[in-house]
C-alpha cells in the first residue's frame, strides 16, 4: 500500500545577493561595498512612526495592526485587487481579534499580488529577519503565520524600544501637527531609561490650505496653541514662528510641506491681509485660496532661512484621490496619485530670495521622475541651498532608485542628495527599506567601479557617506 505524504509548505529564501548586479565581477564589487555598510546605524530623517509608541513602549496589539493596517503601500495594492480597505483594518477604530485574523488571511490569500513590487522585498525580510518566520504566505499558512507572529509580538523583545535598539536606529524623525504639544517627545527626552534620539518634524500643510473645509477653525486652534490672535495674517505668521520655535526646542530639525504644486510666491502685505481676511470669512475663490497658500508657503521658506529648520518639499500629489473612501475612512489611506510637477519656475522666487542664504536649506522630493535630470539636478547643481530628495512613494523601488542615481549624479553629484528616507508608518519595515537602499546604492557604485569611473576606495567612501554623512548634512542632524 502506497502512502502519499503532504508536501512541506514552501519557505521564503532571502538570497544574499538580492538587488545586486547579475554580472559576476560587478556583483563581487557590490558585495564588498554592501558588506561595508550593511550594519551601519540607521538615520531616518523623515517618517511617520508615532513618538507615542516609543514613549509608552506597550506591546503591539496583533499582527494585522503591526504589519498591515498602518502600511498603505501594502493596503493600496490589496485594494486594487478588490479587497475593501475596511476589511484590512483601515479606518476601523477598534477591530476585534476575529477581524484582525480575517485581515491577515486576506493578505496571505493575495500574496501573489505583491510579486515584482518592493513591498514583497520588504515584507519577506521583515518576516524572516525580524519575526523569525519563513512560511510563504498563502491560504494554507495564514493561521500558522498569524499565530507565530502574535507569539513573537507578545514578547518584551518586540516592544518598540527593544526594536529601536535591535534595528540599530541612530535617529528617527516623526511627523507632527503644529498644534501638537509634543508631550511624547518630551517624555522620551526626560526619561533616564531612554537613550535613543527621536525628533519631531513640523508639518503645517493643513494650516496653509485655505480652500479646504475647516481651515478657519484650524487657524483658530493654531492661535490658541501659540497664545496669539490669528485673526490677521500677521497673527498667523507670529503663531507659526512660535510653534516652530516650540518644535526646535524639542529637537526638530526640519519642516515638511506637501502641496499640489511647488510654487512659493511672496505676497504684498496689503494683498496678503486682504486674501487672508476673505479666506477667514469663507469668501475666497479657489484661485484666491491658491494664491494665499503659495504666499504662506513662501513665508514658511522665509522662516526656515531665519530659524534654520530644513525645509522639505514634496509636491505633485493629488491627495486622497477617491473622495468616497476619504469620507468613509479618513485620509492617508494610499489613495494619493502623482500629477505632473514643475520646479524651475515654481521655485524661482524662493531661490532668488534665499537660494544662497547660509541658513536656508531646501530638500525637494518628487514623484515625477522626469524632473530629476531636467530640473532638480540642475537646480541642485547650482544653488547651494537646494538638495535633491531620495526617491519616495511610487519611486522607492529598486529600478527607480537606479534611475534616480543615473539621472541626478552626473549633474549634482552624490553630496547634493538627501540620503534615503523610509517615509513609513510600518515600523518593522524600517530596516528592510534601508537595507534595500543600501543594496541598490552598492549596485550602482559597483557599476561605476567596473566601468573605471570610480576607484574602489572612492566607492567605499561614497557608500558610507550615502548612509551616514549625507543625510546628516542634508537634514542638519
Amino acid at each position: 500500500m502506497t502512502t502519499t505524504s503532504t508536501p512541506a509548505p514552501p519557505r521564503i529564501a532571502l538570497h544574499r545577493d538580492r538587488l545586486l548586479p547579475a554580472e559576476p565581477a560587478t556583483r563581487g564589487i557590490a558585495r564588498e561595498l554592501y558588506a561595508a555598510v550593511r550594519d551601519l546605524p540607521i538615520v531616518s530623517p523623515h517618517g511617520h512612526v508615532p513618538a507615542q509608541w516609543l514613549a509608552d513602549d506597550v506591546p503591539f496589539p496583533d499582527p494585522t495592526a503591526l504589519l498591515i493596517t498602518p502600511d498603505h503601500y501594502l493596503t493600496r495594492l490589496l485594494h486594487a485587487r478588490g479587497v475593501p480597505l475596511a476589511d484590512l483594518g483601515v479606518g476601523v477604530a477598534d477591530p476585534t481579534s476575529a477581524q484582525s485574523r480575517a485581515a491577515f488571511r486576506l493578505l496571505c490569500r493575495h500574496w501573489p499580488v505583491f510579486r515584482g513590487t518592493p513591498v514583497k522585498l520588504w515584507l519577506e525580510q521583515v518576516l524572516v529577519e525580524v519575526l523569525g518566520v519563513d512560511l510563504v504566505p498563502s491560504d494554507d499558512t495564514a493561521d500558522d503565520l498569524y499565530d507565530a507572529i502574535a507569539e513573537r509580538v507578545a514578547d518584551r523583545g518586540f516592544r518598540p524600544r527593544a526594536l529601536y535598539d535591535r534595528f540599530g536606529i541612530d535617529v528617527l524623525a516623526t511627523t507632527d501637527d503644529p498644534c501638537d504639544d509634543l508631550a511624547h517627545h518630551a517624555a522620551l527626552r526626560d526619561d533616564p531609561g531612554w537613550h535613543g534620539r527621536v525628533v519631531p518634524t513640523f508639518r503645517p500643510d493643513r494650516y496653509l490650505e485655505a480652500g479646504l473645509p475647516g481651515w478657519a477653525d484650524r487657524v483658530d486652534a493654531l492661535g490658541e496653541a501659540a497664545g496669539v490672535d490669528t485673526g490677521s495674517l500677521a497673527g498667523w505668521v507670529d503663531a507659526m514662528e512660535r510653534r516652530r520655535a516650540h518644535f526646535a526646542e524639542h529637537g526638530a530639525v526640519s519642516a515638511d510641506h506637501g502641496h499640489r504644486d511647488a510654487v512659493m510666491a511672496p505676497l504684498d502685505a496689503a494683498e496678503g491681509e486682504r486674501l487672508y481676511a476673505r479666506a477667514r470669512a469663507g469668501h475666497a475663490t479657489p484661485a484666491e485660496a491658491e494664491t494665499l497658500r503659495r504666499g504662506l508657503l513662501f513665508e514658511m521658506a522665509r522662516m526656515s532661512a531665519d530659524d534654520g529648520l530644513v525645509m522639505t518639499l514634496h509636491p505633485g500629489v493629488s491627495r486622497d484621490h477617491h473622495a468616497p473612501s476619504r469620507e468613509r475612512l479618513g485620509t492617508d489611506i494610499g489613495a494619493d496619485i502623482p500629477v505632473a510637477a514643475e520646479f524651475t519656475e515654481a521655485l524661482r522666487p524662493v531661490l532668488h530670495a534665499f537660494g544662497t542664504h547660509p541658513r536656508f536649506r531646501l530638500v525637494v522630493f518628487t514623484i515625477d521622475e522626469t524632473t530629476f535630470s531636467r530640473e532638480l539636478a540642475p537646480l541642485a547643481g547650482f544653488y547651494p541651498s537646494l538638495y535633491v530628495g531620495a526617491p519616495w512613494w511610487f519611486l522607492d523601488a529598486p529600478d527607480a532608485m537606479d534611475r534616480y542615481r543615473a539621472a541626478v549624479t552626473e549633474t549634482a553629484g552624490f553630496a547634493k542628495t538627501s540620503g534615503f528616507v523610509d517615509d513609513t508608518r510600518a515600523y518593522l519595515s524600517i530596516p528592510a527599506r534601508h537595507d534595500a537602499s543600501r543594496r541598490a546604492d552598492a549596485a550602482y557604485l559597483a557599476r561605476l567601479v567596473a566601468d573605471h569611473r570610480l576607484t574602489l576606495d572612492e566607492a567605499h567612501e561614497t557608500a558610507r557617506d550615502l548612509v551616514t554623512t549625507i543625510p546628516r548634512e542634508a537634514f542638519r542632524l
